[in-house]
């Protein structure tokens, strides 16, 4: 039985994730602002108060693990913002920035000394943090902020090689959940059996490498 920790864990991917852990006999802690019912009742042990992007209280939100020694961190939570060129709305940049780069690697900081020689890290990013991909432009925030994260990762699995600790970035696909009003052309609970059996498959090797969750390697 494996040891997972998973931020974002009340709803969409996060929960998806959740479920297929909990459904493989793992032990499951589900970190979330606040839980949600299915969260509740799912049966993984629910951190409530975990709000990315408060830096200053985040140590104290992740208190709840000071004895827990994580065999699979899954830094999910993020949020989606539609800046245009038109329409540059910089306090939801910013926040994006806090959400989804300046968090994971906070928290990544914060729980790495209960990280283990075979713990993995898993940073749920996006192929919209691609230069080499962006044929729209727009959204400016999330593409922004998702390309920190893919270059915090990158050096997190670096920092964390010595310790025999993989760290892979994963883009989850288009996935059905609120945060696109499930317009997506993929299950959460698809994209989150893809997204654990690239967790598996993540090795020293690969560890650093940007991946779409059916096994495709993204390009930066």
């Amino acid at each position: 039985m494996a040891t997972i920790v998973i931020t974002g864990a009340g709803r969409g991917i996060g929960l998806a994730l959740t479920k297929h852990y909990l459904d493989r006999g793992d032990m499951v802690y589900g970190l979330c602002r606040k839980a949600t019912k299915e969260l509740s009742e799912s049966g993984a042990e629910v951190v409530e108060g975990v709000d990315v992007a408060d830096t200053e209280l985040l140590a104290s939100a992740l208190a709840p693990l000071s004895n827990v020694q994580i065999d699979v961190l899954i830094n999910n939570a993020g949020i989606l913002g539609r800046e245009s060129l038109e329409n540059p709305d910089t306090q939801s940049i910013e926040r994006q920035f806090r959400v989804n780069a300046l968090g994971p690697l906070q928290i990544t900081q914060i729980l790495a000394p209960h990280l283990h020689k075979g713990s993995k890290v898993a940073m749920i990013t996006s192929r919209m943090g691609s230069m080499s991909d962006n044929g729209s432009g727009g959204y400016y925030g999330y593409r922004m902020s998702k390309a920190a994260l893919n270059a915090a990762g990158v050096s997190l699995a670096r920092d964390l090689e010595p310790r025999g600790i993989a760290v892979a970035l994963l883009h989850p696909g288009y996935v059905q959940t609120e945060m696109v009003s499930y317009g997506g052309d993929v299950s959460a609970q698809v994209s989150a059996a893809r997204l654990i059996q690239r967790i598996d498959e993540l090795n020293l090797n690969t560890s650093g490498s940007f991946w779409h969750a059916n096994g495709e390697v993204l390009p930066w």
